[in-house]
């Protein structure tokens, strides 16, 4: 039997929840934590948090709000109603922004984990430059995560490349959840600031985030498995 590490986050990029309720099924006890995205989330709504919770998993809902305290307050405590373990926001939204979401989810049992998207893993520095920020990404993403850790958040989303740097700055309770994550051999994509899972974890990340390499292998449990196995000798260096 697998034993699952709830590091280690296996995003759900799917707009069918039969598609969901069959990996789910074939990683069993392999995984025990789940990423929600928009494609998820807008196709099935609150059902696919529903079915997660009800199969006794953690439930990572990836939706980065960002709009203006209120919205962003109240949509934050109807998220956290619906039973979802790890809410974003994006700390581009700023710190009454931030400070709102911490305010409308203070109540919840349980209440979620709130943590804040930095910058986007898919953005490399030649399509930074041309956002046109006075930084480099490293110095944003750290920036930003000084930002959520003053509003009272949990963490951030950060690329494996920002994560030591984030690390140093905000402590060994922070929270870093690191998308890009790719086992040795494994695909891009659309990824640009990518690492594998041990490179990720000795770097300071606390959660793994996974896609396509555990989704789209042939063999999803098998793919996760080794992942676990990486983890664990990672942990143990």
């Amino acid at each position: 039997m697998l034993v699952s590490d709830n590091r280690l986050i296996v995003a759900l990029d799917f707009d069918d929840m039969d598609k969901v309720r069959k990996l789910v099924a074939e990683l069993g006890d392999a995984v025990g934590h789940y990423k929600v995205g928009m494609e998820l989330f807008y196709a099935a709504g609150g059902e696919a948090i529903r079915f997660l919770r009800a199969a006794g998993k953690e439930v990572f809902l990836d939706l980065k709000l960002h709009d203006i305290p209120n919205t962003v307050g109240r949509s934050a405590g109807v998220l956290a109603a619906l039973g979802a373990t790890m809410i974003n926001v994006h700390a581009g939204g700023g710190t009454a922004m931030m400070r709102a979401a911490v305010a409308a989810t203070a109540g919840s049992r349980p209440r979620p984990k709130l943590i804040a998207v930095t910058v986007l893993t898919s953005l490399d520095e030649a399509e930074w430059a041309r956002l046109n920020y006075a930084v480099p990404i490293a110095d944003q993403a750290v920036n930003l995560a000084k930002l959520a850790g003053e509003a009272g958040l949990d963490g951030v989303v950060a690329s494996p490349r920002e994560a030591a740097a984030i690390r140093q700055a905000c402590g060994p309770e922070f929270l870093i959840v690191t998308p890009g994550v790719r086992p040795a051999g494994s695909a891009v994509n659309d990824q640009s600031r990518v690492a594998t899972p041990a490179g990720a974890l000795k770097a300071g990340a606390s959660h793994l985030v996974v896609g396509r390499p555990v989704t789209a292998a042939p063999d999803p449990r098998a793919a996760a498995a080794a992942i676990l196995q990486e983890m664990r000798e990672t942990r143990h260096d």
